[in-house]
Formats: structure tokens, sequence, C-alpha cells
């Protein structure tokens, strides 16, 4: 329906600036060919647009090498390459219950499969990981530690300068899952310590589905996961180990990267913060709104500090999943229930039992009446099941 109110952000930003659309169609009529295969013109082009993309983003993180800057299809495939480069058989690893199931499953894969131990640390009853409950667990076989930036579920921005100064002290490596966090909350490489950081194009950062990333730090022994093309010393038998090729192979999604640059760029002059303060007011006002509102208990929102805007609620008498249809199909508004791909979340919270929660998450393009119209619903929802 045309009048949506779309609160699913979190799933995927929508909808997108128009200088979005607008560059990836421009870009993949005018410069739609390989980048850095051949030397004319439009080869040339499209391998500016690339690797203006790996600065742009470099400057995003606060990092020293745009060619450490490497491209995925997104934050899962970053993620696997992340994890299955670093870890071999022998090593702990340690992470926390607000993963995603980016990390939940390769790290399980690895634990049942490839002899690698998994230590997981819970969050308190706010939602934050105590850097001290991580340090107490480094072991001498600690290889590495991954962490996700911000919960998808929860909307609590995670620590990870403290805990990365911890990981540095102690040479344990540092990874973070920015999928959540890559656009809307600053993140500096350097300063926080993250030796690997994994983003999604699609979701903070404003750009389409298929495209996201990973940055590596110097001198990070991450592995090569995937062999194939490069574009350049073809002869060679194996496959390169310099960046970028290290973690990619094969032909770019060079319309999504344009995305992504036009995505980057918006934020940018929007102003990170400015983006931020306005989906964080509505947010607080959706918070304020429905927790008001018999019947509704919300999960560990207590202020707009260290948050993202996502809210996690149930309605008594009601399952998740009715909530979402009667929200669709009654009020005409999009949002997300079940576990959301982040069962160890909704294990520690309990509502695994009630087969996850209502998540709304607010975007850039959100309004008050739009939140206003959510809260309406929500309390009428609520009244039908007293």
């Amino acid at each position: 329906m045309d009048d949506l109110i779309y609160l699913d952000n979190s799933a995927t930003s929508f909808p997108k600036p128009q200088v979005v659309y607008d560059f990836m169609k421009e870009f993949y009529q005018s410069h739609g060919v390989s980048p850095g295969r051949s030397g004319f013109d439009k080869a040339l082009e499209a391998e500016n647009i690339v690797h203006g993309t790996r600065k742009l983003l470099t400057g995003l993180f606060n990092g020293t090498d745009p060619n450490r800057l490497t491209f995925c299809y997104n934050a899962t495939d970053a993620l696997n390459r992340i994890i299955m480069g670093m870890l071999s058989r022998g090593d702990h690893v340690i992470s926390t219950n607000l993963e995603h199931n980016s990390v939940l499953r390769p790290l399980n894969h690895l634990e049942r499969d490839g002899g690698v131990e998994v230590t997981w640390i819970p969050f308190d009853s706010k939602g934050y990981v105590d850097p001290d409950d991580i340090e107490k667990a480094f072991r001498k076989n600690t290889r590495l530690v991954i962490v996700n930036h911000s919960s998808n579920i929860i909307g609590t921005v995670q620590p990870v300068g403290e805990i990365g100064r911890r990981c540095r002290k102690a040479g344990i490596f540092f990874a973070v899952d920015a999928s959540q966090s890559a656009g809307a909350v600053p993140i500096d490489v350097q300063a926080m310590c993250i030796d690997l950081l994994a983003f999604t194009g699609h979701k903070c950062l404003m750009g389409p589905t298929g495209i996201g990333g990973a940055y590596v730090g110097e001198e990070v022994p991450v592995r090569c996961t995937i062999f194939g093309g490069t574009g350049v010393r073809s002869a060679q038998p194996f496959h390169l180990d310099e960046f970028p090729y290290r973690m990619e192979a094969g032909t770019l999604n060079t319309v999504g990267i344009s995305g992504l640059n036009a995505g980057v760029k918006w934020v940018l002059e929007q102003g990170m913060d400015r983006v931020h303060d306005h989906e964080i007011a509505l947010w607080d006002k959706l918070r304020k709104g429905v927790q008001a509102v018999d019947g509704v208990t919300t999960y560990c929102a207590d202020d707009t500090g260290d948050q993202n805007p996502v809210l996690s609620l149930n309605i008594r008498g009601f399952e998740a999943g009715d909530v979402g249809t009667m929200l669709d199909v009654d009020h005409g508004i999009a949002v997300r229930t079940g576990l959301q791909c982040a069962p160890r979340v909704h294990q520690q919270l309990g509502t695994d039992r009630i087969h996850g929660t209502v998540r709304f998450s607010v975007g850039p393009f959100n309004t008050e009446k739009e939140i206003d119209t959510a809260i309406g619903a929500v309390r009428e929802i609520a009244s039908l099941g007293k």
C-alpha cells in the first residue's frame, strides 16, 4: 500500500535517498562494465568509483589504507570471511549473547566441526556487555574476540572501544560486527583498537542490498578463504595475498558499490549525528508512548544513551507474529516479528519461549505523525487483549 508506515529499518533502510536511485541508474547505464579489468575509458571510470568508495568508507571508519577496505556481498559474507580467515583448530574465541546468526552460525560450525572453543558472554539487564566479563574470559589460546556493535533486537550500542583496548593490550585480535552501527554512530577503528570490521551497505549507510564489506587493519593475518579471478597477474596459479584481493575474488558488484557511494555521501551531507538525533527522538517518543500502554512489555529500553532506534516489545495475550499481522493488515505498519536471526538474545530475555518479539526500527524518513499512529495501533491492539 502506498501509505505504508515502514518501521523495519533494521532489516533494511527504506526508502533510500533519491540520489541513491538516481546515481545507480546513471552509473550502470554509463559505466556498467567490469572495473580494473581493462584499460579503456569506461573500465577506468568504473574502477574510479570502486576505489573512490574504498577511500570514502576508509575515511568514515578512520582507517589507514583504502586497499584494506574490501567489498563483499553483505555483512554476513564479510563476517564469514573474517571468522574463517582468523580461526583454526585449537583456537579459542570469545563472543556475546547479542550476536546475529551471521556470527553465531559460523562459530557454531567451527565449534562442532573445526576444533574451535567458543565462550559466550551475556549482557546485563540494560542490554550491555561488561568489558570486565570479556577480559575475564581471556585464555592463553584466545585468538579472537568478536562483538556486535549494536543489537538488532534491543538497539544497545556496546563499549567496543574499551573492549578493543583490552584486547589490544592482551595481544588478542578484535572483530566488530557493525551491521547496525556503520553510518549510525561514529566508528574509529584506530581509536577503538578494532582489527577487523564488518559492515553492510543496505542499512544505516543507505545503500542497496547485495553490498557490504570488511576493513582489515595493518598486520592482521586474516587468511584468504575465496579464490578466483582478480583481473591482475592472471598467470599466477594461486590467489593473490595482497589487499584488496586477499578478501575479494571475481567481478565486484559495481552497481551496488555505486549505490553505496551515493548513500554514504548522503549520510555525510545530512550529518550522521543529525540523522541519528532525529531517529532517537522518534524512538524515544515511541518508547514512552508504548510503555504507557497497559499490557505492553519493552526490553532493555531504559534511556537514549548508547542506543540505536530499535525497540522490541510484546503485548500481553498475543503472539508476536499475530501482533505483526494486525499492525500490517489493520494499521498499515510494517515491523519485524519473531527471533530476528538472533536467538541467544531471546534466550537470555526469555522471549524465545513466546516466539520472540515485535520489533520497531526507526529510519531517517519516519515522522512524528507515523510514530503517533504506531503508538495508537499498539494501544488499540492491547485493548483487545483485556
